[in-house]
C-alpha cells in the first residue's frame, strides 16, 4: 500500500492523499478526549492529545501506524484552539500528511473541546 500526499502543505497535511494498492481500510469513529474511567482533561493540550492516544489505540488494534492514515476529521468546539491543535498534530504526524479538514462545531459533550475521527489504510 502506498499513500501518496497530494500538495504538501507545511503544518502536516495535504490537499490530498492518494492511496493505491490497499488491502484494507480502517474507519475510525469520533475519538473523544475521555479516558476508559471516564476522566476528561481539564485543558486543551490534555484534551488533544488523549484524543490522539484514543485513535492510535484503534489503529494499532487494527495493526496500523499514524503512517497508514488517509484522512483526518477534527471537529473543534472553539476556533482558539486551532494552533494548539496543529502544534499537537504536527507532533503526532511527524512528516507524515493525510488529507486533513479541521470543522469549528458543537460537541456532543460539552466537557469536550475536540473530537477526532479518521480513515486508515494499509
Amino acid at each position: 500500500m502506498q499513500i501518496t500526499t497530494l500538495d504538501p502543505q507545511p503544518r502536516s497535511y495535504g490537499q490530498g492523499a492518494l492511496v493505491t494498492n490497499s488491502e484494507r481500510l480502517l474507519f475510525i469513529s469520533g475519538q473523544v478526549p475521555e479516558d476508559k474511567d471516564g476522566h476528561v482533561p481539564d485543558d486543551f493540550d490534555g484534551q488533544c492529545r488523549l484524543a490522539w492516544r484514543n485513535v492510535l489505540s484503534v489503529l494499532e488494534a487494527a495493526d496500523m501506524t499514524v503512517r497508514d492514515l488517509a484522512k483526518v476529521t477534527v471537529f473543534l468546539s472553539d476556533r482558539r484552539y486551532r494552533e494548539a491543535n496543529a502544534r499537537i498534530r504536527h507532533e503526532v504526524f511527524g512528516d507524515h500528511s493525510p488529507a486533513l479538514t479541521i470543522i469549528i462545531t458543537g460537541i456532543y459533550d460539552e466537557a469536550w473541546l475536540l473530537e477526532i475521527e479518521a480513515i486508515a489504510v494499509a
